[in-house]
């Protein structure tokens, strides 16, 4: 099964994607009532909230980046957005984080931080692409070296880039 496959799987049969677009907001408005406005931060609650923020934020995030890779690789019209694939998991994602920050402050969810790291990572990486693309560089560059020593120039380059937004950053 290809990735495309999988997406029309998920197109021509949405209730699984609505079901999960539902039950996590409701999933986080009763815990919203259940636990008070400080014991958000303690230890049982603070990883059942991050688990439900991983659970909206890498579908939500993959969505997102495939919108973006859709919308400048492929040239695809904005007409023929995918609502439940492409638009759904980023208003879930959205929606999701606005519902958990008025109850806990995402700084003290674990792993939260790798999260902002992963986007940076895969924007940078978007950024890269479309740039090569976008100048031809690769082309003309990459034909002729061996695929070795251009994936050894990419990760290079993805380390220069996080180094430099580390020291940017803080």
């Amino acid at each position: 099964m290809t990735l495309g496959e999988s997406i029309q799987r998920l197109s021509d049969n949405p209730t699984l994607v609505i079901g999960f677009a539902l039950a996590i907001p409701i999933i986080i408005l009763v815990l919203n009532f259940i636990v008070c406005k400080d014991e958000g931060e303690e230890v049982p609650w603070n990883y059942i909230y991050s688990t439900l923020i991983y659970l909206v934020m890498i579908p939500g995030i993959f969505a997102l980046f495939f919108s973006i890779y859709l919308f400048l690789f492929e040239r695809q019209s904005i007409f023929d957005t995918n609502l439940y694939v492409q638009v759904l998991p980023i208003m879930l994602m959205v929606i999701s984080v606005w519902l958990i920050k008025r109850n806990v402050e995402l700084k003290y969810l674990p792993g939260f931080g790798k999260l902002s790291g992963l986007v940076m990572t895969i924007a940078v990486v978007m950024l890269l692409m479309y740039l090569l693309d976008r100048t031809r560089i690769g082309i003309i560059a990459f034909t002729y070296m061996p695929i070795q020593y251009v994936l050894l120039c990419f990760v290079g380059l993805l380390f220069l880039i996080r180094y430099g937004f580390k020291r940017f950053a803080g």
